[in-house]
């Protein structure tokens, strides 16, 4: 070996073990570390819910969040899900586990409607 080659040696090495523990020891990003985009939020405020329709896959968990002074339900039309009466600020949470499309409305203020669409 050259004298060349012993110094591009020597200072190759500690370059390479570096990479090894750095790739070694570094965790992995799993889908658990990462906020899920499947889920959604619906924003309860004016006496109104927003987005009005939503569209989520199997399995996704739909929140809404009453920002209104007012209180209000979140309440399924066809009887899959309801919520007590939500105060400003309160939420409610539901997992949709089935495909389909679930109208829902406030019961307190009737007109207030929205739609899960879940696919």
């Amino acid at each position: 070996m050259t004298k060349t080659n012993v110094w591009i040696a020597v200072l190759a090495m500690p370059l390479m073990i570096a990479m090894l523990l750095l790739f070694a020891v570094s965790p992995s990003v799993t889908a658990s570390d990462q906020p899920s985009a499947s889920n959604a939020e619906v924003k309860i405020d004016n006496f109104s819910f927003a987005p009005q329709t939503v569209t989520i896959p199997v399995g996704a968990t739909v929140t809404w969040t009453n920002r209104d002074d007012i209180p209000h339900t979140v309440v399924s039309t066809d009887g899959v899900f309801k919520s007590k009466v939500r105060d400003t600020d309160e939420k409610f949470s539901y997992t949709f586990s089935k495909a389909g499309t679930y109208p829902y409305f406030c019961s307190v203020h009737p007109k207030m409607t929205g739609k899960i669409v879940v696919q």
